[in-house]
């Protein structure tokens, strides 16, 4: 998957990691289109699993 795909609205998805990842805050969360490298890595950093597995994550939600 080279590109984040995400089923409905971003605030959406947004809202449903930092329930399951209670450690999240919104600064982690931006999103801009055509950074997804920029918000796959912070997130990367913040829970520390590999990029595979936090684009698992965001299109399993």
């Amino acid at each position: 998957m080279n590109k984040l795909t995400f089923k409905g609205e971003w605030n959406e998805v947004k809202g449903k990691l930092k329930q399951k990842y209670g450690l999240l805050t919104d600064d982690d969360l931006v999103y801009s289109e055509g950074k997804d490298d920029e918000l796959l890595g912070r997130l990367q950093k913040k829970l520390g699993k590999a990029k595979d597995e936090i684009q698992k994550i965001i299109s399993e939600i």
